[in-house]
């Protein structure tokens, strides 16, 4: 295995996927989707996912205090993969899976990268054999219809010296000027005599940081923790070490390590960790250079997205999404192709819960319109530059609650709110463990459990199979997928229409594309049923049009009404956007039971195409 990013067997790798674009391992390399819109991707952690050898390390498999190993292989999760794509998944995101350091029991999640040329021995049932049994993982999802993305990191390394002025390992404060270092050795002891990588005796692979070239002071940030009430992207990512992503040569060594990944591993995309904190435009040079590379071995649509996850939350999003947009300020290309839609998450995730009212979705999406005026189309190709998602590994509470009688009242909230994130703009992503109930709550290990250990893979779980079917609608729903988004206001008596403003509210909303629109209308009030009128699109229906329940999460879902049409005058629209309508407008009547979603639509032949522009109610945000 490589040690330099510059050495012949370095270089075989990359001459062997660049030639006819053939990877590694022989044969073509695996194409890129059309459009990563056409699946969602399913996420799991490695290490808490499967093991078809053995159960977990620790027992119970939940433990909300256990934050060391499980026991997770490469091998767990290719056993594992028909279940994920019956499941309906486009797509895989794993977790990190390069070499942590071997003493930090505390790196399962595998987010401090001490070897960037390495898969993760601790995952593999063979270590010395971790390489091929991680590229045989990719090779089986790809032959099972599974695109593959690596998580990576970029901003840091892991714990690998100590500051010097905290020999016990302590963290280091803020410090205005660069420190000195101990090194680790092995063990993770910090060494007074390891003030340089170079004075190191024959190191091993498992202390300093690989490759090579990243073995230098020099390299890394080495001001201690993030000043507090400062600049929090200054300083490490404790415990792991900062790397100067800025200067000197981090970012060509980082760009070409990760090519090799791609070409080692024949991947489709990366999840770039901590996108906001990186420095120097590596963004933009990044996420170009993973595409340019990727063409050369034949991938045409290789897939980046960044972790944005910061207060400023729209205002700072909008500053890493779309690979050929600009930004007012400087009008330099961006490069990354999306982000995790942490703004959307942040309402439709209380929505769902009751906890918020659904104008609170509504009012992100209208900001975002605005903050990202100078990125988003007229058509929907915006729905390309967001990961959405409802829950994952870094939130303290998985979207499932369950209570403490243990009584599971409220599932029908999960369903209920990934039937909204199926039919919603974006590319969707299901964290594993969601479909079997996972309800985990209150630290990151709560949230992060050993799958196996406890409901395991059961394809007859409730909510598995309803995101079965959710999957197939959306699958055979091209609206769905690509199609313009409006908000639909909804209303109780047929006059007065509006978004709901409080909460426990109902949610309506149409995907729209050529002559198609898809309606979905969610009752998020856990015990009390609706009944409510909701505005379609007057130019793809008429009086009398049929609209057909596509998806429910509820058994025996009620049909909606015919089609009525509402004259002007008769009726009061509070459109989205603050204005207010008089009609005419065309409306369906929907009843729906406590925490249903309804998927509807129009099923009755469509007017000439010439005549489907939207009214001005619709208030498109896309």
């Amino acid at each position: 295995m490589p040690t330099s990013l510059y050495g012949a067997d370095f270089q075989a790798v990359l001459n062997a996927a660049t030639q006819a674009g053939a990877p590694v391992s022989g044969g073509t390399a695996f194409p890129s989707p059309a459009d990563w819109r056409d699946g969602w991707i399913y996420f799991l952690m490695m290490d808490r996912f499967n093991n078809p050898s053995a159960g977990p390390l620790h027992m119970p498999y939940d433990d909300p205090n256990w934050y060391q190993y499980q026991g997770g292989k490469f091998s767990g999760v290719q056993a594992q993969l028909a279940y994920i794509k019956s499941l309906g998944a486009g797509a895989l995101w794993l977790s990190p899976v390069l070499k942590n350091a071997v003493f930090d029991q505390g790196s399962y999640h595998g987010y401090g990268i001490q070897d960037f040329l390495r898969a993760n021995p601790f995952f593999a049932n063979n270590p010395a054999n971790a390489d091929q049994e991680l590229r045989d993982l990719v090779d089986a999802a790809h032959e099972e219809g599974l695109y593959v993305i690596f998580d990576i990191v970029l901003n840091h390394a892991a714990d690998v010296f100590a500051y010097a002025s905290n020999p016990n390992g302590a963290d280091a404060p803020y410090s205005n000027t660069r420190m000195n270092v101990f090194w680790r050795d092995a063990q993770g002891a910090a060494v007074p005599a390891y003030i340089s990588p170079s004075v190191v005796p024959t190191p091993s692979r498992d202390e300093l940081v690989w490759p090579l070239e990243l073995q230098q002071n020099e390299y890394f940030r080495r001001q201690g923790n993030p000043e507090p009430g400062g600049d929090d992207t200054v300083g490490d990512f404790p415990p792991f070490k900062q790397l100067s992503t800025w200067e000197n040569h981090v970012q060509a060594f980082l760009i070409r390590a990760y090519q090799y990944v791609i070409a080692r591993y024949d991947i489709d995309g990366f999840r770039i960790d901590t996108l906001r904190y990186l420095k120097g435009d590596l963004p933009r040079l990044f996420g170009n250079s993973m595409r340019e590379f990727a063409l050369s071995i034949g991938k045409r649509n290789f897939f980046t997205f960044g972790e944005v996850l910061d207060s400023s939350e729209e205002a700072d999003i909008a500053r890493f999404i779309g690979r050929n947009t600009t930004t007012q300020a400087d009008g330099q290309t961006v490069g990354v192709d999306a982000a995790l839609d942490y703004p959307l998450f942040n309402v439709l995730a209380p929505a769902v819960k009751g906890l918020a009212a659904p104008q609170a979705v509504v009012a992100m999406y209208q900001l975002r319109k605005q903050k990202e005026q100078y990125i988003l189309s007229s058509h929907g190709d915006a729905t390309r530059f967001f990961v959405t998602f409802l829950d994952n590994h870094d939130m303290k509470a998985r979207i499932r609650y369950l209570p403490p009688d243990g009584v599971p009242r409220y599932d029908d909230q999960v369903t209920a709110g990934l039937a909204c994130l199926l039919a919603l703009p974006g590319i969707p992503c299901i964290y594993y463990g969601t479909e079997q109930g996972l309800h985990g709550a209150g630290s990151d290990p709560a949230v992060r459990e050993a799958l196996w250990g406890g409901p395991g893979f059961n394809r007859s779980n409730p909510i598995f199979s309803q995101i079965e079917k959710m999957s197939a609608v959306r699958a055979a729903q091209p609206a769905l997928r690509y199609g313009r988004f409006y908000f639909r206001p909804v209303s109780g008596d047929g006059k007065n229409f509006g978004v709901s403003p409080t909460a426990p509210g109902v949610l309506a909303f149409s995907r729209i594309l050529n002559d198609q629109e898809v309606l979905t209308v969610a009752n998020f009030s856990t015990t009390t049923p609706q009944e409510l009128w909701v505005i379609v699109e007057a130019t793809l229906s008429a009086p009398g049009d049929a609209f057909a329940i596509l998806y429910s999460n509820q058994p025996a879902p009620a049909a909606p009404s015919q089609v009525v049409q509402r004259a002007a005058g008769t009726v009061t629209v509070d459109e989205v956007d603050g204005s207010q309508g008089s009609g005419p407008l065309n409306a369906i009547r929907v009843t729906l039971q406590p925490m249903e979603t309804q998927v509807l639509r129009n099923q009755t032949q469509k007017g000439p195409a010439e005549s489907r522009a939207p009214r001005p109610w619709a208030a498109e945000v896309t």
